[in-house]
């Protein structure tokens, strides 16, 4: 794997709700990011009632060169986003999900949902970290010229390459317009 361009530890603020069903206990929502936050690990932040927020945990923001494009679609949207993944094997019944992965990227975010394995949030980005992309989109993005295709002058259609399915033995193409049945005299 290559090395990252840029990094930035970021904390996961989660906040858990009592759950609207039976068979849900709890709601877990992925409320806010920490820009350069401190490592935690499910540390209680704050409570009201029964909902609960915790920072569930900082991991590195990775920036690679090669995603830049992403990157750009990432921030160029009306509400900015940055995607934590977590897994559902948490380190207590208490808390059931154990953070994986922190990204910038939708298109990486996106190939996290399509598994169905993960559980992937989507969290607003904070004016400062979607600045922080933007520069750094700004110094490695290069937009790809758009190369039109020429055709080239080539007939391709003057030679019919055989006639139809080479088991079935007749002189004229296997996929005809059926005609009159013939009979044998």
């Amino acid at each position: 794997m290559t090395t990252p361009n840029a990094t930035m530890p970021l904390g996961i603020v989660m906040r858990k709700t009592p759950g609207a069903t039976r068979w849900a206990k709890w709601g877990w929502k992925a409320v806010a990011v920490l820009p350069g936050a401190a490592p935690a690990d499910w540390l209680e932040l704050r409570h009201e009632g029964e909902a609960v927020e915790y920072h569930a945990g900082t991991l590195p923001l990775n920036l690679y060169r090669g995603e830049a494009e992403a990157y750009l679609a990432g921030i160029s949207v009306r509400d900015p986003s940055v995607y934590a993944i977590f897994q559902s094997n948490g380190p207590s019944p208490d808390l059931p999900l154990r953070l994986h992965l922190v990204t910038a990227s939708p298109y990486e975010a996106q190939d996290y949902m399509d598994s169905g394995e993960e559980v992937v949030e989507k969290i607003p980005m904070p004016p400062a970290l979607v600045d922080w992309v933007r520069a750094f989109v700004a110094d490695h993005y290069e937009a790809e010229a758009f190369v039109k295709r020429r055709r080239d002058m080539q007939r391709v259609d003057t030679k019919q390459e055989g006639k139809g399915d080479p088991r079935v033995s007749q002189l004229s193409d296997v996929y005809r317009t059926p005609g009159r049945k013939r009979t044998l005299q």
